[in-house]
C-alpha cells in the first residue's frame, strides 16, 4: 500500500512540473505565495528565477489544512468486472475492485496530505462505522493510515445517514472532507447525508467510484445477477434492459452532479480503468481554497 501510494504520488508530482498546473506543484513542493506584509527574508529566489512568482519557504511549524478520508466499505464496493464466465464481454474490464481502488485513491491522497504536513484521518463504514483513524500530523499516522487499508475488506450493507452523521462529530475544525463511494442509494438520500459533512465550512469532495462494467453494461447473453448487499436475484436479457439501464444510470450520475453543483460540493465520477493523477489535482485545488 506504501508503495502504490509514493509511486503514485510521486509520479502525479513529476507530471504537475510539465503540466499548465505549474503553480500549483510549486505549492505542493511546500512553498506558498508571497502576501504583503511576509518576511520578504523568507522568499526562495531560486524560485522567483525560474517562476518569475514570489514564493515563501513553507517551515515546519505551520499549520496546514485537515483533512478527513471517508471510504465506503459496503459490499458493493467489492465489485469487480471482467470475468467471462458472468456473460461479460470484450469490452474495458479492470483489473481492481472498486473497494481496491478507493483504498489506493485513499492511500494515495492520505500520502500527499502527509507530506504536506496536514492533520489527516481516516473512517470506514458501511451500515455503521467499521474504523476511525482521528486526523493527526504526527510521525507514524501515514503507516497507521496505510496498516488500517491494507487490512480492510468489504463489508455489509450501505447506509448514508447514520455512519456520516456520527463522522460530523470527528470534524474539529474547518478543512477538507473527501468521501469516497460508489453511491448506490438514491440522490436525495446521499445529498441529505453529505450536506452535514460541510458544516462549520469545510470543503467536500466526493468521488464516485464506478467499474467499467457498470458503466457500459457489456452484457451479452442472459445472466442472472446477484445483489452483493440483499443477495437479491433478478434474471437479465440484455436486449431489453441495456439501454434502460445505461439511460438510468446517466440519470443518477447527472443528478448528483447537479445537487453537488448546487451545494458547491466538488464531485468527480471515476471509473476503476482510470489513472489517480485527476483526483489528486482535485484534492490539491480543494487545499488551496481551504487555506486562503
Amino acid at each position: 500500500m506504501q508503495l502504490v501510494a509514493k509511486t503514485v504520488v510521486e509520479g502525479f508530482l513529476i507530471g504537475l512540473h510539465r503540466s499548465p498546473y505549474y503553480g500549483v506543484s510549486i505549492d505542493f513542493a511546500e512553498y506558498r505565495p508571497y502576501s504583503p506584509g511576509d518576511d520578504p527574508r523568507s522568499i526562495d529566489w531560486n524560485v522567483f528565477a525560474r517562476t518569475d512568482r514570489y514564493y515563501l519557504k513553507k517551515y515546519h511549524g505551520e499549520t496546514n489544512a485537515e483533512v478527513h478520508i471517508i471510504l465506503d466499505a459496503s459490499a458493493s464496493m467489492g465489485y469487480k468486472s471482467g470475468n467471462r464466465e458472468q456473460g461479460i464481454g470484450n469490452s474495458k474490464t479492470s483489473a481492481l475492485s472498486k473497494f481496491e481502488y478507493g483504498c489506493y485513491l485513499a492511500a494515495s491522497l492520505g500520502y500527499l496530505a502527509i507530506h504536506q504536513r496536514d492533520a489527516v484521518g481516516l473512517l470506514l463504514f458501511d451500515t455503521e462505522i467499521q474504523d476511525h483513524i482521528p486526523a493527526r500530523a504526527r510521525r507514524g499516522q501515514l503507516s497507521y493510515i496505510l496498516h488500517t487499508l491494507d487490512r480492510a475488506r468489504p463489508g455489509k450493507g450501505t447506509d448514508f445517514a447514520g455512519p456520516l452523521r456520527k463522522a460530523m462529530q470527528f470534524l474539529r475544525r474547518r478543512g477538507i472532507v473527501i468521501l469516497i463511494s460508489d453511491f448506490y442509494e438514491a440522490p436525495e438520500v446521499v445529498m441529505h447525508a453529505v450536506r452535514g459533512l460541510q458544516f462549520g465550512g469545510n470543503d467536500l469532495i466526493l468521488f464516485h467510484i464506478l467499474d467499467p462494467g457498470e458503466i457500459e453494461f457489456p452484457v451479452d447473453t442472459p445472466v442472472q445477477l446477484e445483489d452483493l448487499e440483499t443477495a437479491e436475484r433478478l434474471e437479465v436479457i440484455p436486449e431489453s434492459m441495456a439501454a434502460q439501464y445505461r439511460q438510468l444510470l446517466q440519470q443518477h450520475i447527472q443528478t448528483l452532479q447537479h445537487e453537488c453543483r448546487s451545494s458547491r460540493i466538488d464531485y468527480t465520477m471515476l471509473d476503476t480503468s482510470q489513472p489517480l493523477d485527476y483526483a489528486l489535482f482535485k484534492f490539491l485545488s480543494a487545499r488551496e481554497r481551504t487555506r486562503m
